[in-house]
């Protein structure tokens, strides 16, 4: 698989127009699609001296510090946790935390910007000062740290994600670091993304606005704020960790979970709707997409992560300046990205036969069905092990899928009825008459009620 040539032509063009207005030293972005890095782009230079005196592009295996997008990994290590038994979304801050004066916050609202918290902890600024420990971060909190009623608002916090990393430290006793490595980087092979930079990496700069000139920044070791920005990492490992969001691989977080994830527990502007927080993901819409992800932005540094789960379809992006003169690097990954959604749709999947029919007391089920006076067509999916129940006029509706879940019992898994009960009501000798699906019951008769 790999892109059409004027899909590359354009993608390239983007990022080469985006490093020249934005007067960053250097701008690289992937493509991701069904699991793959299928084109990398880059733009610009290091700006640092490499052999000989030479100016290196850079290129997938280039460190870049990629910011907040490290709190979408924090937020999966604690649904993680939360699918294991092991924490709820609800509970309150100080089951984990006792003794902490913002022990009302629940875990929910820290993770979607809904708690209400500052949004920097307590000190010099964070990202670019030596970082403190837990007992400091904790020692640092008092009831006034609330800025906003929680959950009435959105509020972007930085602390919130400095005081989810010490949940996970204190339910597990490993430091986040240990924790995130064995839990998902080493799993999903992303052994380019580190703590601390390793070579080759990218110097992060300020530019200055008039001059032109370059200032390098110090690359902090931000302590027990780590979860919410640490990290560095490369094009090929931020793509893996892109796929991983799109499609998920069951046995690190059930489907189910990231989908919950990527549902809003906020909308972050309530004039247009347009923006939102799930559980740790940033989600926007753009045209009829929802696109889900994060930015992230260090001192010298800038990222973005785009994701389009139902085309599995993700672009990332990198650059060595703190933000751009013109434009963002979050808008230029959205812009990317429906360019490669708008030029290749996602390959049509090709239909294949079913191996053998359905069970006789499933094939039986198949066929026409009426509900106040509404026809709908029943099919067997034999490769999802799924009955399809659709509307046939009008055309279009989003079809109901339902997984067996015993005998004469299914359970929803698409559209409106996605986990309620069909069940199957049989006559006296024994045939299927009836699919009652949430007390709408559904017959062979367009006439017949129940």
């Amino acid at each position: 698989m790999s892109l059409l040539p004027e899909t590359i032509r354009r993608i390239d063009s983007l990022v080469a127009d985006g490093q020249q207005a934005g007067r960053t030293p250097s701008l690289i972005a992937g493509v991701v699609r069904d699991g793959r890095l299928l084109h990398v782009t880059a733009a610009g230079e290091l700006s640092h001296l490499g052999t000989a005196g030479v100016r290196p592009a850079p290129d997938p295996d280039t460190q870049y510090r990629i910011g907040s997008i490290s709190k979408t990994m924090t937020a999966v290590l604690l649904l993680q946790l939360r699918d294991e038994g092991r924490l709820g979304l609800d509970d309150r801050l100080e089951r984990h935390l006792p003794d902490t004066p913002l022990g009302d916050l629940t875990l929910r609202q820290l993770l979607g910007h809904a708690s209400g918290l500052q949004r920097e902890p307590e000190g010099d600024w964070w990202e670019r000062a030596p970082g403190g420990d837990l007992d400091t971060l904790l020692a640092g909190l008092t009831p006034d740290k609330v800025a906003y009623p929680p959950h009435r608002v959105y509020h972007y916090s930085n602390l919130a994600y400095g005081l989810l990393g010490a949940v996970l430290e204190r339910i597990t006793g490993k430091p986040w670091w240990e924790l995130l490595r064995q839990r998902l980087l080493d799993p999903l092979g992303m052994n380019r993304t580190s703590y601390q930079a390793e070579e080759p990496f990218a110097r992060g700069y300020v530019v200055h606005p008039w001059l032109g000139t370059l200032r390098e920044e110090p690359r902090t070791d931000t302590g027990a704020m780590a979860p919410a920005g640490q990290l560095w990492s490369t094009i090929t490992d931020l793509a893996k960790w892109a796929a991983f969001l799109a499609d998920p691989a069951p046995d690190l977080l059930a489907p189910a979970t990231l989908t919950e994830m990527c549902a809003p527990v906020v909308i972050s502007d309530l004039e247009s709707w347009r923006s939102g927080h799930g559980l740790g993901f940033e989600l926007a819409r753009t045209g009829d997409r929802v696109y889900v992800g994060h930015g992230g932005s260090m001192p010298g540094y800038i990222a973005a992560l785009t994701v389009y789960r139902p085309a599995r379809t993700a672009v990332v992006a990198f650059a060595n300046s703190y933000g751009f003169r013109s434009g963002s690097i979050g808008a230029l990954s959205d812009q990317l990205l429906t360019t490669v959604l708008d030029l290749e749709p996602a390959p049509v999947r090709a239909w294949r036969p079913a191996s053998a029919p359905p069970a006789p007391e499933v094939a039986e089920l198949t066929g026409r069905w009426w509900w106040m006076g509404r026809e709908y067509e029943a099919e067997w999916d034999g490769a999802a092990n799924e009955l399809v129940l659709t509307l046939q006029r009008p055309t279009g509706a989003t079809p109901w899928r339902f997984a067996p879940e015993g005998p004469g019992r299914w359970r929803g898994r698409s559209g409106t009825n996605d986990g309620e009960i069909l069940a199957v009501r049989r006559d006296a000798a024994g045939r299927a008459e009836a699919l009652d699906i949430a007390t709408f019951v559904f017959t062979r008769d367009p006439d017949r009620l129940a």
